[in-house]
């Protein structure tokens, strides 16, 4: 019969096997957990209208996704991309960002792209009292005034204003001032801001709107619309368009020979550049809104690392060959996200906006810093003008030799040929 001590010594070291066991399960259960991938959920659109900018975006992401797992994921933990193509359509994000938080349960946020899109969402993200950081909308929460939403969009304060601002700011130091301006614009959300502001603008500068129109998204057909700017006689075309309209609106143009001092606005599509290629000498003499271009003064730490990956990467695969106009924000805006849950060591959605709404961020769209609202606290935005673009080679939109930036100062490599004339034009 075993004694009373060796009993206790028996107890105790079954108590011991037990305690080292149930440790050494929480211990892997522990790693396990650490080992879960943090789910950064998105919607882009991958097909439809806006679909050369979205497809930028994924790329843009997935490299980010790649460079943040190369050096160890977030908390310790792999980044995993959940994302779904929104068919450049706003009536599809809800539910897309409805399943991403309900059934993905994802940690993290970015996006949509693109204003239709993101306005579509904020009442879901919302819901979920979410941070993210949308992508390239114009003035969004100037509607929902959400402390949680922060704009990856160089337009600053200016808001609704920065479509627009450079374009009539050029125009009007020429002599003589124009006295009369067009404007065009889609009937969708980022279009109808943009012509918004443009309409603001012209106020401001004393110009007279001899055509002010809204024509429905699905238009294909741009020649009786701008038969219609031509007969309103305006010395400024300002166009707020999408990627399609856009190639609709610059022939058309040049179909009727459109006689005007000025040409051109916030025409998304000529920040593709397949688009550019498309349009070849079509484009020269438009003055645009840019919001990254590849210049000198654009050369922020990493941001060439980047765009010769991304280049790589592109190669073959049917996105845009350059990656200039989209890319840098969509990676920036992952950069962002990252440095707020590292230095909060959080997946907190309200530690994670009070530490972007107090901080400056090192980015390779440059240093950003977001005012109350979520937007960029310091515009960025540029405008430039086509000039010398001669048949469809890609290669011609590597610099700004073809692409003119025109303003703001600062960023000046050209000076605006004016009027928008006939020898302008091939």
């Amino acid at each position: 019969m075993l004694s009373i001590n060796r009993l206790r010594n028996l107890f105790c070291a079954i108590v011991a096997a037990v305690a080292v066991s149930a440790l050494a399960m929480l211990a892997a259960i522990g790693e396990t957990r650490a080992a879960e991938p943090i789910k950064v959920g998105f919607s882009t659109a991958l097909t439809g209208a806006v679909s050369p900018n979205g497809k930028q975006i994924l790329l843009a992401l997935q490299i980010w996704r790649d460079d943040v797992n190369a050096k160890g994921g977030l908390l310790g933990r792999p980044v995993e991309l959940v994302y779904y193509d929104d068919q450049s359509t706003p009536a599809n994000v809800p539910a897309i960002y409805a399943k991403l938080t309900e059934v993905d349960k994802v940690d993290l946020l970015i996006g949509p792209y693109a204003t239709n899109m993101i306005a579509a969402a904020m009442p879901v993200i919302m819901g979920k009292k979410m941070t993210t950081i949308g992508l390239m909308g114009l003035a969004v929460n100037r509607q929902f005034q959400y402390p949680r939403y922060f704009s990856m969009l160089p337009t600053g304060p200016e808001g609704v204003l920065g479509f627009s601002k450079g374009f009539f700011e050029l125009a009007m130091a020429q002599k003589p001032k124009p006295t009369t301006v067009a404007i065009v614009a889609a009937d969708a959300e980022f279009a109808r801001a943009a012509a918004d502001g443009a309409r603001e603008n012209a106020k401001v500068y004393g110009l007279k709107v001899v055509y002010d129109q809204t024509y429905p998204p699905p238009t294909v057909e741009f020649t009786s619309v701008m038969r219609a700017v031509q007969a309103s006689k305006p010395e400024l075309v300002f166009v707020a368009s999408y990627p399609p309209d856009t190639v609709g609106i610059v022939r058309a143009a040049h179909e009727i020979n459109l006689n005007a001092k000025m040409f051109g606005g916030a025409m998304i599509g000529l920040l593709s550049t397949n688009i550019k290629a498309q349009l070849g000498p079509l484009l020269n003499g438009i003055v645009n809104h840019e919001d990254f271009v590849p210049s000198p003064t654009f050369n922020f730490p990493g941001v060439k690392a980047l765009l010769d990956e991304y280049q790589q990467r592109a190669a073959g695969q049917g996105v845009d060959p350059l990656g200039y106009g989209f890319a840098p924000f969509a990676y920036a805006a992952g950069q962002v996200i990252a440095t707020a849950v590292a230095n909060t060591e959080s997946l907190d959605h309200d530690k994670i906006a009070r530490y972007i709404h107090g901080h400056t961020f090192k980015t390779v769209a440059g240093d950003i810093t977001f005012a109350a609202d979520g937007e960029w606290a310091m515009p960025r935005m540029v405008f430039t003008q086509f000039r010398n673009v001669t048949g469809n080679d890609i290669n011609q939109f590597r610099d700004t030799t073809r692409d003119a930036i025109l303003w703001p100062a600062q960023y000046k490599t050209g000076e605006l040929i004016y009027p928008y004339s006939e020898p302008e034009k091939p």
